[in-house]
């Protein structure tokens, strides 16, 4: 299938674009910087180009992974994020319903499920984590970024309804490499081992999401799914959670203490969000391949940790 993936150029698209080409596909890369997989140097809000692409390319699907991100707040203008992450959104929408597509892959994210209620979980009074799965709401997302990834999304919505095309939106959890631009304590690899309890995936997990989508879009309709390693925990933890983790994480890993000892890691002393990715499983067959079991395997064996770590990391549309 002649395939065109967005943000080609990006740290999902550079793992994504090659697993499409192993399974059979023929991608097209688009991205506004130049990378090992992107074809077509450009915008999505550049409608011209797009259906320039479209008609060229004979595109068959579109996997949109392209876009403004929380990090980009501090580099771009509030307008940007409005350009890129909407129209971007709808100028591919109308290119596939044009085109008589029955696909089309959203990636958005499970920040815009994270309204400063959630965020200020316990420090804000919340009682018990909360339990964040497709039925979470209202969305109430805090910043530019949420705004416009919701947005996008109601569009997709939006255009399987008028259309029929089948839409999968694939909110998925962290996958970034570099650290936390608002934590510094725990350091990046003890955040993000932490982070496969309950909110972080690995990137190569999250391409497979997309591909496991792709093949299982035929009647699907309109659906979103959270994208997240599989958290061991179960909502009768959530009280449990927010007041003394590490009992509750102990209690499924009892391993787990020494061995961040060992490291010099700390784990969480509450946790406020647990994101559900069972759906994904269930309707798309798709389970993330690694999980804090896998993590705390590697400590024990002293093997590298199973996913991606690095602070210096830019984005290649911020490189010179």
């Amino acid at each position: 299938m002649k395939l065109l993936l967005t943000g080609s150029s990006g740290w999902l698209g550079r793992f994504l674009a090659p697993k499409l080409s192993a399974v059979g596909h023929e991608v097209v890369g688009l991205d506004i910087a130049a990378g090992d997989h992107t074809n077509i140097i450009g915008s999505v809000a550049d409608r011209p180009l797009i259906d320039q692409i479209f008609g060229d390319h004979g595109i068959e699907a579109v996997l949109h992974a392209g876009a403004l991100h929380k990090p980009d707040i501090a580099r771009y203008p509030a307008n940007a994020f409005v350009d890129v992450n909407v129209t971007g959104t709808l100028n591919l929408l109308e290119a596939a319903v044009r085109a008589g597509h029955n696909r089309f892959i959203f990636t958005s994210t499970t920040s815009l499920m994270i309204s400063e209620t959630v965020r200020a979980g316990r420090a804000g009074g919340a009682e018990q984590a909360f339990w964040l799965d497709e039925e979470f709401g209202p969305l109430k997302p805090r910043n530019i970024y949420g705004v416009t990834k919701i947005s996008a999304e109601h569009l997709c919505r939006l255009y399987h309804q008028l259309h029929g095309i089948n839409v999968a939106v694939l909110r998925t959890g962290r996958f970034f490499p570099e650290d936390d631009d608002t934590l510094a304590i725990p350091s990046g690899p003890n955040l993000k081992a932490n982070e496969f309890l309950n909110r972080r995936l690995t990137v190569e997990d999250a391409a497979d999401a997309h591909i496991a989508a792709l093949d299982a879009m035929d009647g699907l309709g309109f659906e979103t799914f959270i994208l997240s390693a599989p958290t061991p925990f179960v909502r009768e933890d959530c009280a449990y959670l927010i007041a003394d983790a590490p009992s509750v994480i102990t209690r499924y890993f009892p391993q787990a203490a020494a061995l961040y000892k060992q490291k010099g890691w700390v784990l969480p002393d509450h946790i406020d969000r647990i994101y559900d990715a069972g759906k994904a499983e269930r309707l798309l067959g798709f389970r993330a391949q690694t999980d804090f079991a896998r993590i705390l395997d590697a400590l024990a064996q002293d093997r590298p940790l199973p996913f991606h770590h690095d602070p210096s990391y830019i984005p290649p549309k911020e490189t010179p």
